[in-house]
């Protein structure tokens, strides 16, 4: 006869015992200190395996311990499971198909230098930003009244664009955490474009292929000025019928660009393909991960990350960070695993232009970051704890370790949406305050 019991346990483990499947809760260090996004997750990767061996010693995990003491056999020790949530568990399976295999990141071809300081090129980001999104409605607006696309009008502006993100990427990825729902579609198809121009530029590609993939990116949802209004902008859930009309747009984007005079194939396929899914459950063909080009991977994953942060007439944005744990959480099953981590590193825990509220319960807005020390950027508070305005704002960094009127160092407790506590980012940037000098005082 056996005697069960159970408990819930932490368990300090040597980094060299590590496995897949495992639940680390906790470190041997700050989780600020190290370059993981999420603080506790479960280890699904060897390359995340490999990062707890370069940057830690040994790591706490959590699982529930089953020990089975046997009666009557003192000559046979008690004997222990670790598993994760309860129920014994087998080693991760791997996916065996050949069907679909886990993608190797495209060969990096250059390493990136910013030429210039994010403060620097904000100013002819933010006309570069505004002309584009004025591009982008022009030419949707245009389609839907039956005019050819303008290809070279686009490839214009995406050039203006890519020529920003080159010089330096954080000014214009701060632009792009500007929402405006009466916007969203134009400035939606410019945010995919600027995302993927960085993402591009983060993997390494050569600077024609990013231009090719803003490019992509700024007309991949060209197939929606064919779904009727009732439809594109319904303030609720559609319904099955609704969503098969929406789902159309991949069909009616090719269509669209396939008819266009020198139009790139490229655009054809991600404008057909960027809602597929690595394990085949996307449309409009549910292929499979080795038959999605990378462009399209590449832009179905940037048009996911945006569409869920920014304002849509039936719904609210979230936060950056919910968004990349939403990515965290599918990668491998929607997205590309490689794809999905590089995506989640090139946009770190607080890019700039993240409203976030300490730890004191004071807000601000993040204006500059730290390459290496991700969760501690430059912060320009605009917010006492009560929520009230902080006359006059005042810029900290978080590297520095600087200490609150209660003598508590500041930490950052959570990103919010813009428009949080009458927050909003816009105001900020028209009025010259997003700088990482020391601010005017308040307008």
């Amino acid at each position: 006869m056996a005697l069960r019991h159970q408990e819930v346990v932490e368990t300090r483990i040597d980094v060299a015992d590590l496995e897949i499947g495992m639940h680390v809760v906790r470190l041997d260090r700050p989780w600020e200190d190290t370059d993981f996004l999420l603080q506790g997750f479960v280890i699904q990767h060897k390359s995340e395996l490999q990062a707890l061996q370069a940057q830690c010693q040994f790591v706490f995990i959590e699982g529930r311990i089953e020990q089975t003491v046997r009666e009557a056999r003192p000559e046979q020790p008690a004997r222990k499971r670790f598993s994760l949530f309860g129920k014994r568990k087998k080693s991760p399976a791997q996916p065996v198909s050949t069907n679909s295999p886990r993608s190797k990141l495209p060969r990096k071809r250059v390493n990136y230098i910013n030429k210039v300081s994010m403060t620097e090129e904000l100013e002819p980001a933010v006309m570069r930003f505004e002309e584009a999104r004025d591009t982008a409605k022009s030419l949707m607006a245009g389609l839907r009244l039956g005019r050819t696309l303008d290809l070279n009008n686009a490839r214009k502006v995406v050039n203006s664009c890519v020529d920003s993100v080159l010089r330096n990427e954080n000014a214009l990825l701060l632009l792009t955490k500007i929402k405006n729902q009466d916007e969203y579609t134009a400035e939606h198809c410019i945010n995919v474009s600027i995302l993927s121009a960085a993402f591009g530029k983060h993997l390494g590609l050569l600077e024609g292929e990013i231009r090719n993939l803003a490019l992509c990116g700024l007309l991949h949802d060209v197939g929606k000025t064919r779904i009727p209004d009732r439809v594109l902008n319904k303030p609720g859930a559609l319904t099955p019928d609704e969503f098969s009309i929406m789902r159309e747009h991949t069909s009616h984007g090719r269509t669209i660009l396939m008819g266009t005079s020198n139009a790139l194939a490229m655009a054809v396929d991600v404008a057909f393909s960027h809602h597929e899914r690595v394990d085949g459950s996307g449309y409009p063909r549910g292929l499979q991960s080795h038959q999605i080009p990378l462009f399209a991977k590449m832009v179905g994953l940037v048009d996911t990350y945006d569409a869920i942060t920014s304002n849509r007439i039936y719904d609210k944005g979230r936060a950056s960070m919910q968004a990349l744990e939403i990515i965290h959480t599918h990668r491998g099953t929607q997205f590309d695993s490689e794809l999905a981590e590089a995506f989640i590193q090139m946009i770190g825990v607080y890019p700039p232009g993240s409203i976030v509220e300490m730890h004191n319960g004071e807000v601000g807005i993040v204006v500059e970051t730290h390459p290496g020390h991700k969760l501690k950027p430059k912060v320009l508070l605009v917010r006492e704890a009560d929520k009230s305005l902080l006359e006059p704002y005042r810029l900290i960094d978080l590297m520095t370790s600087p200490d609150d009127h209660a003598g508590n160092t500041y930490r950052i407790k959570k990103e919010v949406p813009d428009g949080s506590f009458d927050i909003v980012l816009q105001d900020f940037v028209d009025q010259g305050l997003i700088t990482s000098k020391p601010p005017p005082p308040n307008p």
